[in-house]
């Protein structure tokens, strides 16, 4: 049996930030499913991450990724800074189009108060 959804999407595990990824995901993903990928720091440990992505991809045939970052995020501890999640983030879209080119990645930094911030 073949199973299909629409994205994955990959955050981190903080509680904090559940409810606002939850928001966004029940607005921007209206009637579209998706795989949940939760790990502390995100993509920080990204060949981890790629790995489940690897999955999703072969499992579930996703069209999109969707990646979140948030801020005072412990698993980087003193460098939770936006340059470097942008940095991480940017490096997690290459590495992810280099093996699936045919994916269409979206970045998001998230603020405690729950304002997302697209990473170009």
């Amino acid at each position: 049996m073949t199973h299909h959804c629409h994205a994955a999407v990959v955050c981190c595990i903080d509680f904090r930030f559940q409810k606002f990824i939850r928001k966004w995901t029940d607005e921007n993903l209206k009637d579209q499913t998706f795989d949940l990928i939760g790990f502390a720091g995100s993509t920080r440990e990204l060949e981890t991450i790629m790995g489940q992505i690897d999955v999703s991809v072969r499992l579930h045939h996703i069209s999109q990724v969707i990646l979140f970052h948030h801020e005072e995020c412990g698993a980087y501890g003193a460098e939770s800074t936006l340059e470097r999640h942008t940095a991480d983030l940017l490096k997690a879209r290459s590495a992810i189009l280099s093996r699936h080119p045919h994916l269409e990645v979206s970045l998001y930094y998230l603020r405690l108060g729950g304002e997302f911030i697209p990473i170009e």
